[in-house]
């Protein structure tokens, strides 16, 4: 396969139902909001009793987490280093944990939709990963 920019496929952020609250694809392989809805919804019934990190389902490598009532996945390839997958889980759980001050929970997120869509488009940019210089 050859390299790629194209990490990411998408990102999400589910409750602790499994309902989306976040969801950010990147490529076409769940074109519709029904398809995408589905994939969730298998994904979640996978991993939410489950105490893994990393998942491969239809083809495509997940890594994720979860924080009190929400559950964080990040997708990419099952050709995708898992360890770049990862960097982006925690870069996104990170920079929301210092959003919202280490106390973010479903009804935060949902208050601050706009800072949480900024900080998941600061990350990935159609699913390439943004290289930041620290000295900015």
């Amino acid at each position: 396969m050859e390299p790629s920019l194209y990490t990411v496929k998408a990102i999400l952020i589910l409750d602790s139902d499994g309902n989306r609250l976040i969801s950010k694809y990147y490529d076409d392989q769940f074109p519709s909001i029904k398809e995408q809805k589905e994939f969730e919804k298998v994904l979640f019934s996978k991993t939410h009793k489950a105490n893994g990190e990393i998942i491969m389902l239809d083809n495509l490598t997940i890594v994720y987490r979860n924080n009190i009532d929400l559950f964080f996945y990040v997708i990419g390839s099952t050709s995708q280093n898992e360890i770049m997958l990862v960097s982006v889980l925690n870069c996104l759980f990170d920079s929301l944990n210092q959003i919202f001050k280490k106390n973010f929970e479903k009804k935060y997120i949902l208050d601050s939709l706009d800072a949480v869509f900024l900080s998941i488009d600061e990350i990935c940019d159609n699913g390439i990963l943004m290289e930041t210089d620290p000295s900015q």
